[in-house]
């Protein structure tokens, strides 16, 4: 049985503003918690017996055993899925765990000098979101860089939060594998040496299928709405356009910026293997 005040300290991690004073997030689902899980313990977990038959949970954990009508009260899904758990925030960055407070150090010192970010890796392919601001594109956009190897994302502050429960259920689990980081977007782009190549999807872009792509540098996606901002879209020094079919047909303005993403690194990844 879940107490009325443990419902209404899971409830309140709905919102921003606890979830960061609290520094935790909720997930929900066996796929999510068990990728999550595999990184780190919960600080709580709420379960049916059936999910809870044959855990080996670490001693730490508060577990509290729930029927179905129960977890209901406290899930902030329309179909709960038999677990809901707890976790620290930075739980789904791998690269995270386990580090020593001397690296930890280190990385908030890096923070400091790139705009708020830890160092980016130039010989790797990046993802930047610039003010990506609906919680289930953002999650479906960690799904989409889990699925083609992309273990970075770098998002402007007016992006979603991460750890909102709708951005953690459309990640799918992914959220475990894929560091996101929130910071000045703008300030780490005009950082990069001149030959780092910073994609965009433009309007005024080449046709992206007939490009020579590189997997590495950034491939920044924009705002669901106003795509990337005039600032950033400066600093863009490949710029790529993801052309409707048949050329010149009336079709829709543009594309969702989950499915634009999924485009592109898909591209990027085809070219690589050819």
């Amino acid at each position: 049985m879940i107490s009325k005040n443990k419902i209404k300290y899971i409830r309140s991690l709905e919102l921003k503003k606890n979830r960061n004073k609290e520094g935790k997030f909720v997930a929900e689902g066996f796929k999510v918690v068990d990728d999550l899980l595999a990184l780190q313990p919960a600080d709580l977990i709420v379960a049916t017996s059936e999910w809870l038959k044959g855990k080996h949970l670490a001693a730490q954990t508060e577990v509290i055993e729930v029927t179905e009508e129960e977890l209901k009260k406290v899930s902030f899904l329309q179909h709960p899925q038999q677990v809901l758990a707890v976790f620290k925030q930075d739980a789904g960055s791998k690269q995270d765990a386990g580090n020593s407070q001397e690296e930890a150090k280190e990385e908030a010192d890096d923070k400091e000098k790139n705009f708020g970010f830890s160092n980016i890796n130039t010989s790797e392919l990046n993802l930047a979101l610039d003010g990506v601001q609906d919680p289930g594109n953002l999650g479906t956009i960690i799904r989409i860089a889990d699925w083609f190897g992309i273990t970075h994302i770098y998002c402007s502050q007016d992006t979603a939060d991460v750890y909102n429960p709708k951005v953690v259920q459309a990640t799918m689990g992914s959220i475990a594998r894929v560091k996101v980081e929130y910071g000045n977007l703008l300030g780490l782009v005009e950082s990069l040496p001149a030959d780092v190549p910073v994609y965009g999807t433009l309007l005024d872009g080449d046709n992206i299928y007939q490009q020579q792509l590189e997997n590495r540098g950034l491939i920044v996606m924009g705002n669901e709405g106003k795509g990337i901002s005039p600032a950033l879209a400066k600093k863009v020094n490949r710029r790529l356009l993801i052309p409707n079919f048949p050329e010149g047909r009336a079709t829709a303005d543009s594309l969702n910026v989950a499915i634009a993403t999924a485009i592109t690194c898909s591209e990027f990844r085809r070219t690589k293997s050819l």
